[in-house]
């Protein structure tokens, strides 16, 4: 079998296309993520899922879905039970660290048992942004809080539900995207503030989780650091602040490459970000015309990105012996969401 390429694709629908089918297989990117569009009932979601790990031959490719809770949870009613947003079990926290910490736990390892067992081994959860009064609220009620030591430990807690449930964290979006006033999806935010506040603030709970096994970078501007580029496609944020000051030292996504924040055809994109120090690019929306100059400018997965991709699968199989119906039980009584 041929290596992995370092990328992360999306599909179109419900199933593979023939043109899609051909392309995974000739293209072997080293893992997929599922939207809204790709998931309708539980035998259709397995197949897809057990279809694109076929084309590159791997029954361990990481398949990732965000699902968060809230307004970012692709798995909705009756493929999975709706969650509430991080700031819910922020909330938590704020009147019983105990219990907050304890929610935070549960919500992911419920999430872990969701996702497996449609095949899913991945979850770009959690979110580790703090946002700041006035930010645009793409973050919004996603974040567990607006202080920046509350969102290390829930974000902690989060990622260990996960992994103890055998599921893959991605820490997101790193060094964060708390305090963007646009929407990267829509426009590419410029953050002017200094350089010592985003490390009292922002740079927290990255600092705090950065034995993370994943991490998705940000499509943000830092002025203080790098005034031309966002955190993607800057060699500046990624080696001197990711991996330097906040000493990050897994796999590094970044985040998807058809949001409007990035500038370029695809193939730049993609480029750039490589060029920067991301070790894998994702492209989310399945277009073919898009997807096909993302993979002619990426190369293999090797060397010490191999090696962050390897560390990062560890947790996959892990079984903890934890009883859903008691958890989800629990996770009710703490929440008094519908388990």
């Amino acid at each position: 079998m041929n290596e992995s390429k370092a990328m992360i694709l999306g599909c179109s629908g419900l199933a593979l296309t023939g043109e899609e089918r051909e392309f995974y297989r000739a293209e072997r990117p080293w893992g997929f993520i599922l939207f809204k569009r790709n998931v309708e009932e539980p035998d259709q979601i397995r197949a897809l899922v057990a279809d694109l790990r076929a084309c590159v031959g791997r029954e361990d490719a990481p398949i990732f879905i965000d699902q968060e809770g809230g307004r970012v949870q692709r798995l909705r009613p009756p493929l999975a039970p709706s969650y509430p947003p991080g700031a819910a079990i922020g909330a938590i926290y704020a009147a019983s660290k105990t219990k907050g910490r304890r929610a935070a736990w549960l919500m992911s390892r419920l999430h872990a048992f969701d996702l497996l067992g449609y095949g899913i081994n991945a979850d770009c959860l959690p979110v580790l942004d703090v946002p700041v009064d006035g930010a645009h609220d793409v973050i919004g009620n996603r974040a567990y809080s607006k202080d920046p030591k509350t969102v290390s430990i829930l974000g902690k807690a989060a990622a260990k539900g996960l992994t103890d449930g055998g599921v893959l964290p991605v820490i997101k979006h790193v060094p964060g995207h708390g305090r963007a006033f646009s929407d990267s999806h829509l426009a590419l935010p410029v953050v002017d503030t200094p350089l010592a506040q985003l490390r009292a603030h922002d740079f927290v709970p990255f600092k705090a989780n950065s034995r993370a096994g994943m991490a998705m970078t940000a499509h943000v501007i830092y002025t203080a650091i790098d005034p031309e580029r966002p955190a993607t496609t800057s060699s500046k944020v990624i080696s001197g602040y990711i991996r330097g000051e906040i000493g990050f030292g897994g796999l590094l996504m970044s985040d998807d490459l058809s949001m409007k924040a990035l500038s370029g055809d695809f193939a730049d994109r993609a480029a750039a970000s490589l060029a920067a120090g991301c070790d894998v690019v994702l492209h989310c929306n399945g277009l073919m015309e898009e997807m096909r100059p993302v993979a002619s400018a990426v190369g293999a997965l090797k060397g010490e990105a191999a090696r962050r991709a390897k560390r990062a699968m560890r947790p996959l199989g892990r079984k903890d012996g934890a009883n859903e119906a008691q958890l989800r039980e629990e996770f009710a009584a703490l929440t008094g969401a519908v388990a």
